[in-house]
């Protein structure tokens, strides 16, 4: 028998705020976390601003021991550590204390890259002749799946423990490998999510092709503009999302707040044909993602409510609106209201799709849309689609019952997911 799937907890760690409550008050908001670089500067880059979440070294104790952060240089895995133990506490859920691990609990938390300032830090000392003193934690650290053995080893978890990676999609990708794994009977819950290390290395390759806005550098709140007609390109950010998914008898029994249902979703390839390519999506794909993830799910399109979109502030935006309508048949004022969170927090790479996940599933239990700043002057190609109501530039009330995420990465690969308030 399939399992109902229920999101229990969530955990944010992102450029415009760390932790529930602080992001929850930026959502609303529209409060942008982006700001002046100023080692992107030294190094020259033509983008010279970035969404970097505000951790400081109070933050850090509250997660790590002293001992753990010693010769600590991976921002990804401490953004996911954070992200992850904030849901499973939000959760109502405790680490495993016991000589046995949770065998009921697991993790799927995704990266695209782990411990990059790790890497170059253990390449100059190899190349120094030093190979002795790279520490014992620089494999933990730099390996893909870092923070998925962290997150298991400090909850003590039992079931899956894993990483995934799918460039921009990772985190719908989990949250969708999470929801699978629990309807099946296989788990009880799973921490999902997905994180994203910080700094020139990791954005360096975006601002070479010429992807990242360099027309803000004095204006920084003003940089990251999804749907503008005066949209200049993407804001490098970083951070971390995090979903407690579970099964919702589990959840019942022992009376834990549930934020909303997932009903279900898809993930699909255009395997760079028809258009596709590395860098752009093809279009029959992306249409039918979010038309199999809408079957799967048991609805009609003329259900959503609410979509939060990819929407990077790039000349694919007029495109993903596009596709949005041809799949859902529905544009003018007929659209569902969308937004992009990443005219706040910047484009968080492979943590994007999850902190963005958190933002949903905020709303849709809150009732709110959360505005579009940057977006005084939609553009054109976009308002010729879909009506200007729908996408507030102000703070919406508005009661929503079914929300899509949608999600598009580098490879041609696509997500999409339907969330529904649980009743």
């Amino acid at each position: 028998m399939e399992r109902r799937v229920v999101i229990t907890g969530l955990g944010v760690v992102a450029p415009n705020g760390v932790g529930l409550e602080d992001f929850r008050s930026a959502l609303k908001e529209g409060r942008s976390g982006i700001q002046f670089d100023q080692q992107l500067a030294d190094l020259q880059f033509s983008c010279q601003v970035s969404g970097t979440p505000p951790i400081d070294r109070e933050n850090l104790s509250k997660y790590f021991t002293d001992l753990e952060l010693r010769n600590f240089n991976s921002t990804g895995i401490l953004y996911g550590v954070i992200a992850g133990l904030d849901a499973w506490n939000d959760a109502g859920l405790k680490p495993s204390k016991d000589e046995s691990p949770d065998w009921e609990s697991g993790t799927i938390f995704g990266a695209g890259t782990s411990g990059i300032e790790k890497f170059r830090e253990s390449i100059y000392k190899i190349d120094a002749f030093q190979t002795r003193r790279l520490g014992s934690t620089a494999v933990s650290q730099t390996m893909n799946s870092g923070i998925s053995a962290y997150l298991g080893g400090k909850l003590g978890l039992g079931n899956q423990v894993t990483t995934n990676s799918s460039a921009c999609t990772t985190g719908t990708e989990s949250v969708l490998m999470a929801f699978d794994r629990i309807k099946a009977g296989k788990a009880k819950r799973i921490l999902a999510g997905s994180t994203s290390d910080s700094g020139p290395y990791i954005w360096a390759g975006f601002d070479a092709i010429k992807v990242c806005n360099y027309k803000s550098n004095e204006n920084p709140e003003k940089a990251s503009r999804p749907m503008s007609a005066s949209a200049a390109g993407f804001v490098p950010g970083s951070g971390a999302g995090a979903l407690v998914i579970e099964d919702l008898e589990s959840a019942l029994a022992r009376n834990a707040k549930i934020y909303c249902e997932i009903l279900g979703g898809n993930l699909n390839s255009g395997g760079q044909r028809g258009g596709g390519s590395m860098t752009a999506p093809n279009s029959t794909a992306v249409q039918k993602c979010v038309k199999d993830a809408i079957l799967e799910s048991g609805i009609e399109a003329k259900d959503i409510d609410y979509i939060s979109g990819h929407l990077t502030a790039t000349s694919k935006d007029a495109t993903e609106i596009e596709n949005l309508s041809s799949a859902l048949n529905r544009s003018g004022k007929d659209f569902p209201y969308i937004n992009s969170l990443k005219v706040s927090t910047g484009h968080c790479l492979s943590a994007a799709a999850s902190i963005e996940c958190v933002a949903t599933v905020l709303q849709l239990s809150e009732n709110f849309v959360a505005p579009n700043i940057n977006c005084e002057d939609l553009n054109p190609e976009i308002s010729a689609i879909i009506d200007e109501e729908c996408i507030p530039q102000k703070l919406i009330k508005k009661e929503i019952n079914i929300a899509a995420k949608v999600s598009f990465g580098f490879g041609d690969v696509n997500g999409c997911i339907i969330f529904k308030k649980y009743s």
